[in-house]
């Protein structure tokens, strides 16, 4: 692919599919990857391409969760490495939660490479190489999980999710956290918090809400929390999506 002109007024739409395309390339990124990009993007239209109001304060209760967890754990699969891989490795240092490779089309080869990925964009230790536990009531392969990480975590972070792992991480107890452009989808529907976002700008932001946090006493942090609401949220962006399309020039 050549290189994508600054001033192209899609520049970065495209870039972003170059790093999914490049990710196919070197094994880090699934082919299903590349489909589930294109219904991300699609949605992304749908919202205007920024940030709603009412992810940004999804994303402000995730960073507000993320710090008050007791054993917080990222969840990494091929296109969140591909597109955010630096933005993951701080958001791992500034929190303590430990990255975790967990493929839905899971073989040691991408395992290894998006390891391998991550520690090349500065992560000093990645787990996932060697599970040790399983998710109750799961059978794809993303039901191996390491003991250390997403198994004993009590609040997650799961960019790009599938359905049935969230449902299935739920049902464990813990408290998830979903970015997903769809609001419609069974992750938004059953996460703990649903950021309705593209996720190179959710990351960005969830960073730099914990520096703002950071240092806030837990009662601080737990109002944040409990004066969220998800279904709100989700009701927000479905409207905001409704008032695009209406926005658009011939419909009515």
């Amino acid at each position: 692919m050549t290189d994508i002109p600054q001033d192209h007024p899609r520049y970065r739409s495209l870039s972003t599919r170059h790093r999914i395309v490049s990710g196919v390339d070197n094994g880090i990124t699934s082919l299903e990857g590349l489909i589930a990009q294109g219904r991300g993007e699609a949605f992304d239209y749908l919202i205007g391409e920024d940030t709603l109001s009412s992810a940004r304060a999804a994303e402000y209760t995730a960073a507000a969760m993320i710090l008050l967890a007791k054993r917080p754990g990222i969840s990494v699969n091929g296109n969140a490495a591909a597109l955010v891989p630096e933005e993951l490795v701080q958001l791992s240092d500034k929190t303590g939660a430990p990255l975790e490779v967990n493929l839905f089309y899971r073989t040691e080869e991408r395992v290894l490479k998006i390891i391998k990925h991550l520690q090349v964009h500065g992560a000093r230790e990645v787990l996932g190489a060697e599970p040790d536990a399983t998710i109750p009531g799961l059978s794809s392969q993303r039901n191996n999980v390491c003991q250390s990480g997403i198994y004993s975590a009590d609040v997650v972070f799961v960019p790009l999710e599938d359905g049935d792992r969230c449902e299935a991480l739920m049902n464990m107890g813990k408290q998830v956290i979903a970015v997903d452009l769809n609001p419609l989808s069974r992750t938004s529907q059953k996460a703990t918090v649903t950021i309705v976002d593209n996720i190179i700008r959710a990351v960005p932001n969830i960073i730099e809400m914990i520096g703002e946090l950071q240092g806030k006493d837990n009662d601080y942090l737990q109002g944040i929390v409990s004066g969220f609401d998800n279904q709100k949220g989700l009701a927000h962006a479905l409207d905001s999506i409704f008032r695009h399309l209406r926005d658009i020039k011939g419909l009515h």
